[in-house]
């Protein structure tokens, strides 16, 4: 709705000017704009490394073959990073990505409360669950990434 939308862009107009003022306030104008710079890029870098090991790499549907009902986009789409309190905080709870997707308005803390009873859903009904340690995620991501990547590097710069 257009009041919902006024209120956001009123709210992250606010958010930029309360911002600006703190960064100018306490920095000179080159000094903040490094130190925004560098925020934005470890932030990306943070969020990059919290979503890619998620999906990338993993099955997705044929466009021409069968088509997948919502738990199966879910679930064989999806991979779920193990770990204990702390990968939970590093990944904001995203790294419970399968039940993330298939209850998105849970709340994150108890997305770790639904994996077991997923878990258990999956395996009932033959689906396979994919669930890897930290590092393995990124091994898999950086792979996968390598892999697709293939094609430009054969044919070198500029398409030769």
């Amino acid at each position: 709705p257009l009041r919902e939308r006024a209120v956001s862009a009123l709210l992250l107009t606010a958010h930029f000017a309360l911002y600006a003022t703190l960064l100018l306030s306490t920095l000179s104008p080159g000094r903040a704009i490094v130190f925004a710079l560098v925020l934005h890029a470890l932030f990306g870098l943070h969020l990059g490394m919290a979503f890619a090991p998620n999906h990338k790499g993993m099955e997705m549907p044929d466009p021409d073959g069968e088509r997948w009902g919502h738990l199966q986009r879910q679930v064989l789409t999806s991979r779920n990073v193990r770990g204990a309190v702390v990968t939970d905080w590093f990944l904001g709870g995203l790294n419970y990505q399968i039940e993330h997707h298939l209850f998105p308005s849970m709340p994150r803390p108890n997305l770790r409360l639904a994996q077991p009873l997923v878990k258990a859903h999956c395996s009932r009904i033959g689906m396979p669950y994919a669930e890897t340690g930290l590092i393995e995620s990124y091994r898999q991501a950086l792979s996968h990434m390598h892999e697709v990547g293939e094609p430009l590097r054969q044919r070198g710069p500029r398409g030769t």
